[in-house]
């Protein structure tokens, strides 16, 4: 029978065993009866449980029973009484009835337990509870009795619940733990067979060990316990509770548990060891089936920039894919590494092998990855490279496409000079998709067919016409671009020759008008004799050929500007501008430069005569007496001085004067000396005696 069974009766306290005993060590049994009608059966189950707990020996000495009546009837006693002879009637050696105060019928309970005597077996005393210490020492009663001994039932019943349970748990744990560790020393069975959960205890043995050293424990410490300076004995005691029992199943259970860690390592080992080549399977399953069909079935590059970037997402979903199964593979070999350095030598072969062979597979689709994301890098890099290049040559036949019409030279050479930069850029890209592009072809060749599983030569080829076929586009582009540069640079020269005539051309006028300008503002001077008005003509000639030169040079530019026109098909802007501009001003000069000589000659020819007139000594007085010459002399004079006043007139009715007012002035005025001299020579000759009289 368990307490736990009786649970509910025996916290009615019925009856217990205090831990107390008589002067014989004989156990006490205590039946404290109540106020209330005591259930025999509940009390007889009570009584039966109690005397089971006694080893055989114990149980020997005897018990003394104290049927405490204080609080009870006598005929509830007596009744107690009769039942201690069906329940222990050999064991029971003496019983203590404690009566009450109020004192029962003397005569009648004498004469009832002394009738009684010899059917009961035992001694029954009705006793005070202040005489019971003439039969019971004082240490070994209840403070209900006036004793020392303390006992609490809810503590003792509580042990009771834990020692029987852990009774029953080691028990049934040892049985267990017996057959599974017999089952394990039959041989190498145990191995071949699979894992089964109903193969385990059904209990912890950790917390049955546990519990079973907290019990003894509390065993130990609670044996005696000390009050007022004299000793009781505790109700837990070794007789009592068995104490060696518990040392006794605690010994058995370590030993059994310690054999069963054993065989649960084995088993662990074992188990770990057909995961670990289960995993292994998996992995290399999942690697050289779905894995490399993957990688099979990613073969291209694309053919633009989107395309690559695609396909290296795809491909990136592929990696992601096996980085799941590279993880289990670096904790499969992190554990195979474990068992290896336990050193279990039958296991040794097995594990490397596994080892080996992962460690193959996974190496081996690892370079298959790597070696596919190196070709969709470098794939993407060329085509980045092949579309900045396309953009580069429609940007360069964009330019090339427009016609030119720049404002001046200088525009015109920074056009040209951006056109040059553009073509070397050009250049500098194309070298460089052919670097890219055969640092691809060479990877593509180097892709051999155990790469993917399969052979790759078709898919090589389409990628490798791809590549070529972008290449000598490429070229093909940057060869027309080339011949429309030079088209382009050749028709820029001409451009920049046609602004330089044009400007050359306009530098002459501008010259010749500077010429025109100095030929009325400072030569003016007529000269003060005929030798001085000479060389002022010859130098006049030489300003004229001056001219004359610089007018020749602008016709010359002027006529290189047609010709470029009619050979860029364009329109001049200076033709109708600077030619007539410069025909202009070459006309205001010839006209200027034919008065200016006509003035000269006439210069020349006043002072030359009026030089042989007015000599002291002429060589031919004859001449000098000749009236026609003063007359002559007179009338050139008059025509020169009205030559100077008047202007030089050009074709579209302009006006211009020689210098100004004050240099004509001065002119004049020295003319009409000379003429005032020749008058009066002319006099003198006409009248001698008016020198005679004179001198």
């Amino acid at each position: 029978m368990e307490a736990s069974v009786i649970l509910p009766i025996l916290k009615k306290k019925l009856a217990f065993l205090s831990g107390g005993k008589d002067r014989r060590s004989g156990l006490i049994l205590t039946i404290p009866l109540c106020l209330e009608q005591t259930n025999m059966d509940e009390l007889s189950v009570t009584l039966d449980y109690l005397l089971s707990i006694p080893s055989e020996k114990c149980k020997a000495r005897g018990f003394t029973v104290i049927v405490d009546g204080r609080k009870s009837q006598w005929n509830v006693v007596k009744t107690v009484v009769l039942m201690l002879q069906n329940v222990v009637p050999a064991e029971v050696s003496l019983v203590c009835v404690v009566k009450p105060d109020e004192f029962w019928d003397k005569k009648v309970t004498h004469f009832c337990f002394w009738k009684e005597k010899d059917r009961l077996g035992f001694e029954v005393i009705l006793v005070s509870a202040n005489k019971l210490t003439r039969y019971i020492e004082p240490c070994q009663l209840t403070e209900d009795f006036g004793g020392s001994l303390t006992y609490d039932h809810m503590d003792w019943l509580n042990k009771r619940l834990v020692f029987e349970k852990f009774t029953k748990e080691s028990t049934s744990l040892l049985d267990e733990l017996a057959l599974i560790n017999n089952g394990s020393d039959k041989g190498n069975q145990e191995k071949e067979r699979s894992v089964d959960l109903n193969f385990l205890p059904s209990v912890d043995p950790e917390t049955v060990l546990q519990t079973g050293h907290e019990l003894l424990s509390e065993l130990q410490q609670r044996r005696f316990n000390g009050s007022d300076g004299g000793v009781s004995w505790s109700p837990m005691d070794d007789e009592l509770l068995a104490q060696p029992q518990v040392m006794k199943l605690l010994d058995s259970l370590r030993e059994q548990y310690t054999r069963y860690q054993e065989v649960c390592r084995q088993r662990s080992k074992r188990t770990q060891l057909e995961e670990i080549q289960q995993k292994v399977m998996q992995v290399v399953n999942w690697l050289e089936g779905p894995g490399s069909e993957q990688l099979r079935a990613q073969w291209g590059i694309g053919d633009s920039i989107r395309a690559s970037q695609a396909l290296q997402q795809k491909h990136e979903e592929i990696e992601s894919q096996h980085s799941e199964w590279f993880a289990v593979y670096v904790e499969l070999n992190q554990q195979i590494a474990a068992l290896l350095n336990a050193g279990d030598e039958e296991d040794l072969v097995e594990l490397k092998s596994l080892q080996q062979q992962l460690s193959d597979v996974c190496y081996r689709q690892a370079s298959q990855l790597e070696f596919r994301q190196n070709l969709l890098q470098a794939a993407l890099e060329f085509h980045g490279v092949a579309q900045d290049l396309s953009q580069q040559l429609d940007g360069l036949l964009g330019m090339l496409c427009v016609d030119v019409a720049p404002a001046d030279g200088a525009s015109i050479q920074q056009t040209l000079k951006l056109l040059e930069e553009k073509l070397k850029s050009v250049d500098v890209g194309l070298q460089g998709l052919r670097e890219k592009g055969q640092g691809l072809l060479d990877q593509i060749s180097n892709q051999a067919s155990w790469a993917y599983g399969k052979d790759v030569t078709i898919e090589n080829k389409e990628n490798v016409d791809h590549i070529q076929g972008v290449m000598e586009d490429m070229q093909l582009r940057k060869q027309r671009c080339e011949d429309m540069v030079d088209v382009r640079r050749l028709k820029m020269l001409q451009m920049v020759q046609l602004f330089k005539c044009e400007e050359d051309a306009a530098q002459a006028v501008e010259w010749l008008s500077e010429l025109l300008d100095a030929l009325l503002k400072t030569h003016i001077r007529l000269g003060d004799d005929a030798q001085e008005t000479k060389v002022l003509l010859e130098k006049h000639r030489k300003f004229v050929d001056v001219a004359q030169s610089t007018y020749d040079y602008g016709r010359q530019l002027l006529q290189a500007t047609v010709v470029l026109c009619q050979s860029l098909r364009c329109t001049s802007r200076s033709s109708g501008d600077t030619l007539p501009r410069l025909n202009r001003v070459w006309k205001q000069f010839t006209i200027a430069s034919e008065e200016r000589v006509h003035r000269l000659e006439m210069a020349i020819a006043f002072h030359s005569n009026t030089e042989k007139i007015l000599q002291d000594c002429p060589e031919e007085p004859e001449a000098i007496n000749d009236e026609e010459q003063f007359d002559e002399i007179e009338a050139v004079g008059k025509s020169l001085l009205d030559r100077l006043t008047v202007p030089v007139v050009y074709p579209d009715g302009t006006e211009q004067y020689f210098g100004s007012p004050s240099d004509m002035a001065s002119t004049a005025e020295h003319i009409r000396d000379r003429m005032k001299l020749v008058s009066l020579k002319r006099q003198q000759l006409r009248h001698p005696e008016m020198m005679t009289t004179e001198s």
